[in-house]
């Protein structure tokens, strides 16, 4: 059974809207795309698709340092499940996940592989509501934002994690990694 790997970026206070944290340097941007590429495919929510297609679809003309080049390769070249129902399409190697959530993704976790990646807020809300995420990344910057949104605002019940690894980065930044306690 493949893993469900969830990560995302944060401020010390909780925040996790992408403008409020700081940008992610070339020592990050390593690290995303090897936890990418260790994924069979990506799944993501409309917003978070959208974010990442503006900013890392190769069609994108604007400037962007030599550093970005091989997370932007990487994410372009993955195999994407968007869940949605308010986009009319997708393309950028991506199809709609349809039906019942928790059913359309456990069988994408039962197909053999790596594991499947995901991030950004809503969706991963749902999924882990759903018990479906195997692994938490929290990359915490060291800013205090002040403002929201913040992560799992509204969870039904707790979610009880083990700390299985821990990363920091030059930055100040930290990752660490957890599992649920099952």
């Amino acid at each position: 059974m493949r893993p469900l790997r969830y990560s995302i970026n944060l401020t010390l206070d909780g925040c996790c809207d992408h403008q409020a944290g700081v940008m992610p340097d070339e020592e990050m941007h390593r690290h995303s795309t090897e936890l990418i590429r260790q994924a069979d495919a990506l799944l993501f929510g409309r917003v978070t698709y959208e974010m990442m297609e503006i900013a890392f679809r190769p069609a994108w003309t604007g400037e962007m340092p030599a550093w970005m080049e091989p997370f932007r390769n990487t994410i372009d070249a993955a195999k994407k499940y968007v869940v949605s129902s308010t986009l009319p399409q997708v393309d950028w190697n991506a199809e709609f996940l349809r039906g019942d959530l928790a059913e359309a993704v456990q069988q994408l976790k039962n197909e053999p592989g790596n594991g499947l990646f995901t991030g950004g807020v809503k969706l991963p809300m749902a999924l882990a509501e759903l018990g479906l995420i195997d692994e938490y990344e929290f990359i915490v910057h060291p800013r205090i934002a002040g403002h929201g949104p913040s992560l799992f605002a509204g969870l039904s019940k707790c979610v009880d994690l083990k700390l299985v690894s821990q990363k920091e980065f030059a930055s100040g930044a930290v990752a660490m990694q957890y599992e649920p306690r099952r």
